[in-house]
Protein backbone atom coordinates (compact mmCIF):
# COMPACT_ATOMS: atom_id res chain seq x y z
CA UNK A 1 0.00 0.00 0.00
CA UNK A 2 1.43 3.37 -1.01
CA UNK A 3 1.81 6.09 1.59
CA UNK A 4 -0.30 9.20 1.21
CA UNK A 5 1.42 12.29 -0.16
CA UNK A 6 0.70 15.25 2.14
CA UNK A 7 3.87 17.38 1.83
CA UNK A 8 4.95 19.52 -1.10
CA UNK A 9 8.13 21.48 -1.75
CA UNK A 10 7.96 24.74 -3.71
CA UNK A 11 11.44 25.82 -4.94
CA UNK A 12 11.09 29.63 -5.17
CA UNK A 13 14.63 30.86 -4.51
CA UNK A 14 15.37 32.01 -8.07
CA UNK A 15 16.07 35.67 -8.78
CA UNK A 16 13.72 35.90 -11.77
CA UNK A 17 16.23 37.81 -13.89
CA UNK A 18 14.23 37.23 -17.08
CA UNK A 19 11.57 39.54 -15.68
CA UNK A 20 13.77 42.43 -14.60
CA UNK A 21 13.18 45.22 -13.74
CA UNK A 22 9.84 44.03 -12.25
CA UNK A 23 11.55 41.37 -10.14
CA UNK A 24 13.91 43.92 -8.63
CA UNK A 25 11.19 44.59 -6.06
CA UNK A 26 8.62 41.81 -6.56
CA UNK A 27 9.36 38.05 -6.44
CA UNK A 28 8.60 36.42 -9.78
CA UNK A 29 6.14 34.07 -8.07
CA UNK A 30 3.97 37.07 -7.13
CA UNK A 31 3.59 38.19 -10.76
CA UNK A 32 -0.05 37.75 -11.74
CA UNK A 33 -1.93 35.91 -14.44
CA UNK A 34 -5.02 38.15 -14.65
CA UNK A 35 -5.49 38.69 -10.87
CA UNK A 36 -3.87 35.65 -9.26
CA UNK A 37 -0.13 35.29 -8.59
CA UNK A 38 1.73 32.34 -10.07
CA UNK A 39 2.25 30.94 -6.58
CA UNK A 40 -1.51 30.89 -5.94
CA UNK A 41 -2.08 28.62 -8.94
CA UNK A 42 0.57 26.26 -7.53
CA UNK A 43 -0.92 26.29 -4.03
CA UNK A 44 -4.45 25.68 -5.31
CA UNK A 45 -3.22 22.73 -7.37
CA UNK A 46 -1.46 21.28 -4.35
CA UNK A 47 -4.54 21.65 -2.16
CA UNK A 48 -6.68 19.90 -4.78
CA UNK A 49 -4.24 16.97 -4.64
CA UNK A 50 -4.58 16.59 -0.85
CA UNK A 51 -1.43 18.44 0.18
CA UNK A 52 -1.66 19.82 3.72
CA UNK A 53 1.97 20.79 4.46
CA UNK A 54 3.64 23.39 2.22
CA UNK A 55 7.42 23.89 2.23
CA UNK A 56 8.87 26.94 0.49
CA UNK A 57 12.58 27.00 -0.37
CA UNK A 58 13.34 30.71 -0.59
CA UNK A 59 16.24 33.17 -0.67
CA UNK A 60 16.91 36.79 0.24
CA UNK A 61 14.36 39.25 -1.09
CA UNK A 62 11.40 36.85 -0.96
CA UNK A 63 9.62 38.28 2.10
CA UNK A 64 6.67 39.33 -0.08
CA UNK A 65 5.86 35.63 -0.49
CA UNK A 66 5.51 35.23 3.25
CA UNK A 67 3.36 38.37 3.48
CA UNK A 68 1.10 37.16 0.67
CA UNK A 69 0.01 34.08 2.62
CA UNK A 70 -0.39 35.94 5.91
CA UNK A 71 -3.63 37.34 7.32
CA UNK A 72 -4.35 41.00 6.43
CA UNK A 73 -6.67 42.13 9.29
CA UNK A 74 -6.98 45.78 8.22
CA UNK A 75 -7.86 44.88 4.64
CA UNK A 76 -10.33 42.21 5.74
CA UNK A 77 -12.04 44.66 8.12
CA UNK A 78 -12.24 47.29 5.39
CA UNK A 79 -13.83 44.88 2.92
CA UNK A 80 -16.29 43.60 5.55
CA UNK A 81 -17.32 47.15 6.53
CA UNK A 82 -18.00 48.00 2.89
CA UNK A 83 -20.02 44.84 2.28
CA UNK A 84 -17.50 43.42 -0.23
CA UNK A 85 -18.26 39.83 0.74
CA UNK A 86 -17.11 38.23 -2.52
CA UNK A 87 -13.77 40.02 -2.43
CA UNK A 88 -13.42 39.17 1.26
CA UNK A 89 -13.92 35.47 0.51
CA UNK A 90 -11.31 35.65 -2.26
CA UNK A 91 -8.86 37.34 0.08
CA UNK A 92 -9.37 34.79 2.86
CA UNK A 93 -8.78 31.93 0.41
CA UNK A 94 -5.14 33.08 0.13
CA UNK A 95 -4.52 32.74 3.89
CA UNK A 96 -2.60 29.72 5.15
CA UNK A 97 -3.29 28.15 8.53
CA UNK A 98 -0.64 28.55 11.21
CA UNK A 99 1.80 25.67 10.96
CA UNK A 100 0.73 24.62 7.46
CA UNK A 101 3.51 26.51 5.71
CA UNK A 102 7.26 26.54 6.37
CA UNK A 103 10.11 28.52 4.83
CA UNK A 104 13.65 27.23 4.28
CA UNK A 105 16.51 29.35 2.90
CA UNK A 106 18.67 28.19 0.00
CA UNK A 107 21.82 30.21 0.63
CA UNK A 108 23.55 29.32 -2.64
CA UNK A 109 22.04 28.89 -6.10
CA UNK A 110 23.20 25.32 -6.75
CA UNK A 111 20.25 24.06 -8.78
CA UNK A 112 16.88 22.41 -8.36
CA UNK A 113 18.30 19.28 -6.75
CA UNK A 114 20.01 21.36 -4.07
CA UNK A 115 16.84 23.40 -3.47
CA UNK A 116 14.84 20.21 -2.87
CA UNK A 117 17.61 18.83 -0.63
CA UNK A 118 17.39 21.94 1.56
CA UNK A 119 13.94 20.73 2.71
CA UNK A 120 15.13 17.24 3.68
CA UNK A 121 14.59 17.61 7.43
CA UNK A 122 10.99 18.77 6.98
CA UNK A 123 10.22 15.93 4.57
CA UNK A 124 11.70 13.24 6.79
CA UNK A 125 10.95 9.67 5.71
CA UNK A 126 7.77 10.42 3.77
CA UNK A 127 6.97 10.63 0.06
CA UNK A 128 6.63 14.22 -1.10
CA UNK A 129 5.63 16.32 -4.08
CA UNK A 130 7.65 19.04 -5.79
CA UNK A 131 5.86 21.83 -7.66
CA UNK A 132 7.62 24.41 -9.82
CA UNK A 133 5.37 27.51 -9.93
CA UNK A 134 6.86 28.58 -13.29
CA UNK A 135 4.98 25.69 -14.89
CA UNK A 136 1.30 26.62 -14.84
CA UNK A 137 -0.90 23.78 -16.05
CA UNK A 138 -4.47 24.44 -17.10
CA UNK A 139 -6.41 21.21 -16.66
CA UNK A 140 -9.94 20.15 -15.79
CA UNK A 141 -8.47 17.83 -13.16
CA UNK A 142 -5.38 19.54 -11.68
CA UNK A 143 -2.13 17.94 -12.83
CA UNK A 144 -0.88 16.93 -9.38
CA UNK A 145 -4.27 15.40 -8.60
CA UNK A 146 -3.96 13.28 -11.74
CA UNK A 147 -0.50 12.19 -10.64
CA UNK A 148 -1.53 11.38 -7.06
CA UNK A 149 -4.34 9.17 -8.38
CA UNK A 150 -1.89 7.33 -10.65
CA UNK A 151 0.73 7.14 -7.89
CA UNK A 152 -1.69 5.24 -5.68
CA UNK A 153 -1.39 2.41 -8.22
CA UNK A 154 2.37 2.60 -8.94
CA UNK A 155 4.10 3.91 -5.82
CA UNK A 156 7.79 4.73 -6.22
CA UNK A 157 8.62 7.97 -8.03
CA UNK A 158 6.63 9.83 -10.62
CA UNK A 159 7.42 12.80 -12.86
CA UNK A 160 5.05 14.80 -15.02
CA UNK A 161 5.87 14.45 -18.71
CA UNK A 162 4.82 15.93 -22.03
CA UNK A 163 5.94 15.54 -25.62
CA UNK A 164 8.03 18.41 -26.98
CA UNK A 165 9.43 19.06 -30.49
CA UNK A 166 12.73 17.30 -31.19
CA UNK A 167 14.52 20.64 -31.53
CA UNK A 168 13.42 21.61 -27.99
CA UNK A 169 14.69 18.52 -26.14
CA UNK A 170 18.00 20.16 -25.21
CA UNK A 171 16.13 22.54 -22.91
CA UNK A 172 14.58 19.80 -20.72
CA UNK A 173 15.22 16.72 -18.71
CA UNK A 174 14.25 13.93 -21.12
CA UNK A 175 12.89 10.46 -20.33
CA UNK A 176 14.12 7.28 -21.91
CA UNK A 177 10.65 5.83 -22.30
CA UNK A 178 8.13 5.03 -24.99
CA UNK A 179 4.80 6.89 -24.98
CA UNK A 180 2.25 4.22 -24.07
CA UNK A 181 -0.85 5.63 -22.43
CA UNK A 182 -0.78 8.14 -19.59
CA UNK A 183 1.66 6.30 -17.31
CA UNK A 184 4.99 5.04 -18.71
CA UNK A 185 7.84 3.09 -17.13
CA UNK A 186 11.12 5.02 -17.28
CA UNK A 187 14.35 3.31 -18.37
CA UNK A 188 16.57 6.36 -17.99
CA UNK A 189 16.70 10.15 -17.69
CA UNK A 190 19.01 12.66 -19.35
CA UNK A 191 19.27 16.31 -18.28
CA UNK A 192 19.35 18.71 -21.27
CA UNK A 193 20.81 16.30 -23.85
CA UNK A 194 22.80 17.67 -26.75
CA UNK A 195 20.92 18.13 -30.02
CA UNK A 196 20.26 14.80 -31.73
CA UNK A 197 21.09 12.66 -28.69
CA UNK A 198 17.78 12.68 -26.78
CA UNK A 199 16.40 9.18 -26.08
CA UNK A 200 12.83 10.40 -26.71
CA UNK A 201 10.84 13.62 -26.89
CA UNK A 202 9.15 13.07 -23.52
CA UNK A 203 10.19 16.05 -21.38
CA UNK A 204 10.02 16.28 -17.60
CA UNK A 205 7.72 19.11 -16.49
CA UNK A 206 7.69 20.78 -13.07
CA UNK A 207 5.62 18.29 -11.09
CA UNK A 208 7.12 15.38 -9.14
CA UNK A 209 6.09 12.80 -6.56
CA UNK A 210 9.24 11.40 -4.98
CA UNK A 211 10.30 8.70 -2.57
CA UNK A 212 12.40 9.92 0.40
CA UNK A 213 15.29 7.84 -0.99
CA UNK A 214 15.78 10.66 -3.51
CA UNK A 215 16.87 12.90 -0.63
CA UNK A 216 19.52 10.37 0.34
CA UNK A 217 20.80 10.33 -3.24
CA UNK A 218 20.99 14.13 -3.20
CA UNK A 219 23.22 13.86 -0.11
CA UNK A 220 25.99 12.29 -2.17
CA UNK A 221 25.40 13.60 -5.68
CA UNK A 222 27.90 15.96 -7.28
CA UNK A 223 27.18 18.84 -9.63
CA UNK A 224 26.01 17.82 -13.08
CA UNK A 225 24.74 19.70 -16.11
CA UNK A 226 25.41 23.43 -15.86
CA UNK A 227 27.48 23.00 -12.70
CA UNK A 228 24.31 22.50 -10.66
CA UNK A 229 22.98 19.61 -8.57
CA UNK A 230 20.33 18.12 -10.82
CA UNK A 231 17.18 16.57 -9.38
CA UNK A 232 16.90 14.30 -12.41
CA UNK A 233 20.30 12.75 -11.56
CA UNK A 234 19.00 11.74 -8.13
CA UNK A 235 15.74 10.38 -9.54
CA UNK A 236 17.71 8.40 -12.15
CA UNK A 237 19.35 6.44 -9.33
CA UNK A 238 15.90 5.09 -8.46
CA UNK A 239 15.34 3.63 -11.92
CA UNK A 240 15.11 -0.13 -11.92
CA UNK A 241 12.35 -2.53 -11.07
CA UNK A 242 9.70 -0.14 -12.35
CA UNK A 243 10.42 2.37 -9.58
CA UNK A 244 10.19 5.52 -11.74
CA UNK A 245 7.23 6.46 -13.90
CA UNK A 246 6.45 9.32 -16.21
CA UNK A 247 2.89 10.59 -16.18
CA UNK A 248 1.68 12.19 -19.41
CA UNK A 249 -0.82 14.57 -17.87
CA UNK A 250 -3.98 15.86 -19.49
CA UNK A 251 -3.95 19.64 -19.79
CA UNK A 252 -2.10 22.61 -21.27
CA UNK A 253 1.23 23.67 -19.81
CA UNK A 254 2.44 27.27 -19.91
CA UNK A 255 6.10 28.08 -19.28
CA UNK A 256 5.67 31.19 -17.17
CA UNK A 257 9.40 31.35 -16.56
CA UNK A 258 9.69 32.96 -20.00
CA UNK A 259 8.10 36.23 -21.12
CA UNK A 260 6.49 34.61 -24.14
CA UNK A 261 4.98 31.80 -22.10
CA UNK A 262 3.78 34.25 -19.47
CA UNK A 263 2.02 36.36 -22.11
CA UNK A 264 0.39 33.29 -23.70
CA UNK A 265 -0.85 32.18 -20.28
CA UNK A 266 -2.22 35.66 -19.56
CA UNK A 267 -4.23 35.63 -22.78
CA UNK A 268 -5.47 32.06 -22.24
CA UNK A 269 -6.55 32.64 -18.64
CA UNK A 270 -8.08 36.00 -19.56
CA UNK A 271 -10.18 34.42 -22.30
CA UNK A 272 -11.30 31.74 -19.84
CA UNK A 273 -12.85 34.36 -17.55
CA UNK A 274 -16.49 35.04 -18.55
CA UNK A 275 -16.37 38.67 -17.37
CA UNK A 276 -13.27 39.37 -19.50
CA UNK A 277 -13.70 37.10 -22.52
CA UNK A 278 -15.73 39.37 -24.81
CA UNK A 279 -13.61 42.48 -24.21
CA UNK A 280 -10.30 40.66 -24.59
CA UNK A 281 -11.39 38.65 -27.64
CA UNK A 282 -12.62 41.82 -29.32
CA UNK A 283 -9.30 43.53 -28.67
CA UNK A 284 -7.35 40.58 -30.07
CA UNK A 285 -9.49 40.46 -33.22
CA UNK A 286 -9.04 44.19 -33.77
CA UNK A 287 -5.30 43.93 -33.19
CA UNK A 288 -4.97 41.14 -35.79
CA UNK A 289 -7.24 42.93 -38.27
CA UNK A 290 -5.16 46.12 -38.00
CA UNK A 291 -1.99 44.21 -38.77
CA UNK A 292 -0.48 44.68 -35.32
CA UNK A 293 -0.08 40.98 -34.70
Amino acid sequence: MTRKVTKAIFPVAGMGTRFLPATKAVPKEILTLVDRPLIQYAIDEARAAGITEFIFVTSRGKSALEDYFDVAPELETSLADRGKEELLATLKSTNMESGAIAYIRQHRALGLGHAVWCARRLVGDEPFAVILPDDVIDAETPCLRQMVDAYEETGGNMVAAMEVPDEATSAYGILDAEPNGRCVSVRGMVEKPKAGTAPSNLAVIGRYILDPAVMRHLDSIKSGSGGEIQLTDAIAREIGGGNVHGYCFEGTRFDCGSKGGFLRATVAFGLARPELREELASFLRETVANGNA
